[in-house]
């Protein structure tokens, strides 16, 4: 068993820890039930985007419980995945290749570079390249939200940051604690560590995002259809 976190984002553009649960990392049932309480709790509309890890079970509840949310991959798991597969001698290059993906200006560079390290290494690291082709694209579905938003919402560093210093005070724990009085433990731990949580950069964006303005490459794309929703509500 492991923790099941979730983290959001309110409208001020602070991060909170939303749910916290013990269960089964690829469990569906185990992160359907977490998802469910956060619906009884009060979260009726379906998040604009999930971002995560390979974690089967989430996606899987994710897709059940919000079929219309966009998917995230995090680019650092999906590094650490892809280099796994390579030899220790071509790890350098393929992490720079990575890397020319994820901080590329816009979607259609990005897929440019996405194209070369395919080229580059396919001939000879077929299961590499395909650990990295099979999640294209929600690799890059970060392209299509504000570009102020980009370095919060295309990796799991906040929870994995801040849970890496709570795993290693809980483990000399170990054998000492009933699973409620670890969980109690951790959610303290947690809370704490909330507080030193970065405000997400360009909140004042997020009301586009939630009213379904379309972002092309980090830009608010305005149609003439917005502009004059906009001089209905000025002259309202």
């Amino acid at each position: 068993m492991c923790l099941l976190v979730i983290i959001g984002v309110n409208e001020h553009g602070e991060k909170r820890l939303l749910a916290l649960s013990d269960g089964y990392r690829e469990s569906k049932a185990s992160w359907l039930s977490v998802l469910q309480d956060l619906q009884t709790r009060g979260l009726q509309d379906a998040p604009k985007l999930a971002t995560g890890d390979g974690a089967l079970g989430f996606w899987a509840a994710v897709n059940e419980t919000w079929p219309q949310t966009r998917t995230q991959r995090c680019w650092v798991h999906k590094t650490a995945n892809v280099l796994a597969a390579l030899p220790d001698s071509i790890q350098a290059k393929a992490k720079a290749g990575l890397k020319n993906i994820w901080l590329a200006e816009t979607k259609d560079h990005a897929s440019k570079a996405f194209d070369s390290f395919r080229r580059d290494f396919e001939a000879k690291y077929p299961k590499a390249v395909n650990i990295l082709e099979k999640d294209r694209e929600s690799l890059l579905a970060f392209y299509d939200f504000p570009a102020e938003h980009w370095v919060h919402i295309r990796t799991t560093n906040p929870i994995e940051s801040s849970f890496a210093t709570i795993r290693h005070r809980t483990t000399r724990t170990k054998n000492c604690v009933s699973r409620h009085s670890l969980l109690g433990l951790v959610f303290q731990l947690a809370l704490t560590a909330e507080k030193s949580w970065r405000k997400i950069r360009g909140f004042k964006q997020l009301p586009d995002v939630i009213n379904g303005i379309r972002f092309q490459d980090g830009i608010a794309v305005i149609t003439e259809s917005d502009k004059a929703a906009e001089n209905q509500q000025i002259a309202a």
